[in-house]
Parts: structure tokens; C-alpha cells; sequence
């Protein structure tokens, strides 16, 4: 965030939007450009799945960006391990650590949100059913104020709720695989844990959503149905 010497009073921010629906790009550019446009200079940045995301977050002449609005999910790009805008926001934590992330997710089960949270720990959460022009806004004050924004419905789900299930990175790329059909053998080219490990996983992943004796294709349903898969 940079004071625009022009002016002397217009502070500068850069902004990512990466979401696969041009016009929700546009309507949070809307948003954001009626942003008290007296005090800020916005510079907009979008991006249209993980792979685009990728190359413009990584490229040096890209500037830092101070607020990143991310979907959840996204066309993947699965050559850099990028499967969701969860990924996009680590990859913009490692590169870009004081950027604040507003993740908007049409997913609203517990167990999914509870993972975001505790693997992300966004300024921002909206569930997308909860969005209007007016919450957008009033989510996009309280982030770039410094404060973190979770809409009603996260609220709600996390004052209801104190236990759940949390998956990391390899049963998320596990999971992943076994959705695209990839035989346990063959993952290991794409996840670097042994065959071993694979298998011990997927057990306790059947484990875990109440499939210990259910098959691969019902652990990929089960998942889907926990929103742990997209």
C-alpha cells in the first residue's frame, strides 16, 4: 500500500481477482472501485483459473499485491500442484506474505470451512450465498482496515459447531487423483509420499468420513458430500 505523491492523498492498492466467471470479476470491480475513490487509487489485476493465477503471482514485474480476492474453486493446474484457490493462497502467502486474502467459497459444510480456516487463516471468508454488493463492500472495509471478515454464515456454522475433520495437503492431492481415477501406484509420479503412505492414508481417510470398509469411488462421493473435494 503506497501513497500516490501525485495527489498526496491517494493511497494505492493492488488487488488480484482470480475467479473463473468474468462477470463476478466484474461485478467485485464494481465493488471496489466505489470504494471511497477519493482516498484510494485501486490497480486491478484478474485472473481466470489456478494457471493464469500462477504465472501472474510468480512473475517478477508483477507488483505486490496488497488484498487478493480468490475463489475456491477453480480449473486446476495440476503441473504446479495447484488445485483450488486454497493452493493460489499459499502459493500468495509464500510470495507475497503481507497480501490479505478474501477467500469466497460456494461450499458450506463445516468440515470444509473449518480446514480453510485453520490452513489459511484468510482476512476474509465469505460464503458466496451470503454476497451482495453491500456485504462485498463491508467485507472489503473491514480487510483493508486490517480487520478479518467472516460472513454470517461461517459465523453462525463456527459458533455451532467444536470438533470436526481436517485433511492435509497429501490426502487433499490423494483425494484429488482418486477423483481423476488414478490408480494408488500411479500417484506417487504426482505426490511425493511413497505407495505406503498412499494406501495408509486412503484408510485413514475412509476412516475418518465413516467408510472403513467403502470403496475408493464412495470415499471420492463422501468427500464431495464434506466438501473436502471439488
Amino acid at each position: 500500500m503506497t501513497t500516490n505523491p501525485a495527489t498526496n492523498a491517494s493511497i494505492k492498492n493492488n488487488i488480484l481477482i482470480v475467479d473463473d466467471h468474468p462477470f463476478i470479476i466484474q461485478g467485485y470491480k464494481n465493488a471496489i472501485t466505489r470504494y471511497q475513490p477519493e482516498s484510494f487509487d485501486f490497480i486491478i489485476d484478474e485472473a481466470k483459473d489456478c494457471e493464469s493465477a500462477y504465472h501472474l503471482i510468480t512473475n517478477p514485474d508483477t507488483p505486490t499485491f496488497d488484498i487478493a480476492f480468490l475463489d475456491i474453486s477453480m480449473p486446476t493446474y495440476e503441473a504446479k500442484q495447484l488445485y483450488s484457490g486454497e493452493d493460489l493462497a499459499r502459493l500468495l502467502l509464500e510470495t507475497m506474505p503481507h497480501c490479505k486474502i478474501i477467500l469466497l467459497t460456494m461450499f458450506t459444510e463445516f468440515l470444509k470451512i473449518q480446514t480453510i480456516i485453520n490452513g489459511i487463516n484468510p482476512y476474509g471468508l465469505v460464503i458466496k450465498n451470503d454476497l451482495t454488493f453491500d456485504e462485498l463492500l463491508f467485507a472489503f472495509d473491514k480487510v483493508i482496515n486490517g480487520e478479518r471478515y467472516y460472513s454470517q454464515s461461517v459465523v453462525k456454522m463456527l459458533a455451532s459447531q467444536d470438533n470436526g475433520i481436517e485433511i492435509d495437503l497429501f490426502d487433499k492431492q490423494i483425494l484429488f487423483h482418486l477423483s481423476k481415477a488414478t490408480k494408488s501406484k500411479d500417484m506417487t509420479q504426482y505426490i511425493p509420499i511413497s505407495l505406503n503412505a498412499i494406501e495408509a492414508r486412503k484408510l485413514n481417510l475412509k476412516k475418518v468420513l465413516g467408510l472403513a470398509d467403502g470403496t475408493d469411488i464412495e470415499l471420492v462421493r463422501e468427500a464431495r458430500n464434506k466438501g473436502l473435494l471439488f
